[in-house]
């Protein structure tokens, strides 16, 4: 299954959702794709200058309020993310099922992508 992302700081978290997502939680790649994120940034970014927001974690609205209250009274500091932002990564993805000889792809509707094959 080879996938990918861009996104800085939130590639390797929106991948290892999709991720999760599939081989976990048994969804087809496109649900996987499709379904909310979050992300922490609750460490220094890896970008110039090196921000540090302790306890910051993003979420995009469908994750729904009150999970977002759950997590801020663990001590997170949450910051909604509109559903579907640009911000949570745009996976892309080929699942090969080798017991039906197909491969499924999917595309994240987050940035421009799409899937296509034949």
């Amino acid at each position: 299954m080879p996938f990918g992302s861009p996104g800085g700081d939130v590639q390797t978290q929106a991948m290892m959702q999709v991720l999760l997502n599939i081989f976990i939680f048994g969804m087809d790649p496109q649900s996987a794709v499709e379904a909310p994120r979050f992300a922490s940034a609750s460490f220094p970014s890896s970008f110039e200058p090196h921000g540090f927001p302790p306890g910051k974690l993003n979420v995009e609205r469908s994750i729904g309020s009150e999970t977002g209250d759950c997590l801020r009274g663990l001590g997170h500091r949450i910051e909604w993310w509109d559903d579907r932002t640009w911000h949570a990564g745009s996976v892309c993805t080929i699942l090969a099922d080798t017991q039906k000889g197909v491969m499924k792809g999917a595309a994240d509707p987050r940035r421009g992508a799409c899937a296509v094959g034949r």
